[in-house]
């Protein structure tokens, strides 16, 4: 059984699929964020360096997932290949800060890679909106994330919207995230479990 988490930047999928990797007591795939050698710098300078985080974080997600295809227990996962390609590589394009040959260039290896990938049997996708995403940014104080801009937040909101509308590979669930605080309610996490739990095994 394979449940991703998906969302913007500070929607909260870290903590939220370490909590359910501890509940169901299954393994769990975080992503690539502290020996991440590019992060940075893209924050720094994101037309310089968009390519190369791009790569960096599309290999490491490909690793994943072969890790994942390997495994005969649970696993959840903290964001996808998918993500990489359809959310982040596209909304650099588009704002102008990927050139259209590296662009190209990064489809084509993602387009080889997903030919030998699983989608998940569930993804988990917690919808927040810019004042959620920033409180929770704010709060876990990475230095490099200082620089964020609320219309980079904004333009990967709205990807995410568009991509999870058309979402086709397999079972979905959103979870609105801005009114709920799963860290620190045991109920708020409670109700999602159960979500899950409806989605997967058909339990109530």
């Amino acid at each position: 059984m394979h449940i991703a988490i998906v969302g913007n930047i500070g929607a909260g999928k870290t903590t939220l699929a370490t909590k359910l990797a501890q509940h169901y007591k299954w393994e769990v795939f975080l992503e690539a964020v502290d020996d991440n050698p590019y992060l940075k710098d893209f924050y720094d300078d994101m037309p310089r360096w968009a390519f190369h985080l791009q790569v960096f974080f599309l290999n490491s997600r490909f690793n994943q997932v072969i890790q994942i295809n390997e495994r005969t227990s649970g696993v959840v996962q903290d964001r996808t290949i998918y993500e990489d390609a359809f959310i982040f590589a596209k909304n650099l394009h588009h704002s102008g800060m990927m050139s259209d040959r590296d662009y190209q260039n990064y489809f084509s290896l993602f387009q080889s890679m997903t030919k030998m990938v699983k989608a998940p049997d569930l993804l988990v996708y917690l919808k927040a909106d810019l004042p959620k995403l920033i409180g929770q940014i704010q709060k876990r104080g990475r230095d490099y994330e200082d620089n964020i801009s609320l219309a980079y937040l904004k333009n990967l909101n709205e990807h995410y919207e568009q991509w999870i509308a058309g979402y086709k590979h397999g079972k979905l669930l959103v979870v609105d995230v801005n009114n709920i605080d799963f860290v620190q309610n045991p109920e708020d996490l409670g109700v999602i479990i159960d979500r899950i739990n409806i989605e997967l095994f058909g339990l109530f």
